[in-house]
């Protein structure tokens, strides 16, 4: 029963993973086509290290609010139900 629950469980897991990495490809095409708005999308190096430095910006930022919204959320006290 316990292999049966760790198969569920990893399934589960990857699922969501995938479900992740779509979203996160959906998005990476989404921020490029709007980078492209701004900057000459000729392919420069300079402006592939400015696109790399502003995502990774960005990804450092959701993750830091992310985690506080979750930390928060973690140490408020159940609802009551009504």
């Amino acid at each position: 029963m316990a292999l049966r629950y760790d198969v569920i469980d990893k399934m589960a897991a990857l699922i969501t993973f995938a479900f992740g990495l779509v979203a996160a490809l959906a998005w990476n095409e989404a921020i490029q086509a709007l980078f492209a708005l701004y900057i000459d999308p000729g392919g420069s190096i300079t402006a592939m290290l400015i696109y790399a430095v502003l995502v990774t910006i960005i990804a450092v930022l959701a993750t830091i609010w992310i985690g506080s919204v979750a930390a928060r959320a973690r140490s408020a006290p159940p609802a009551e139900p009504r």
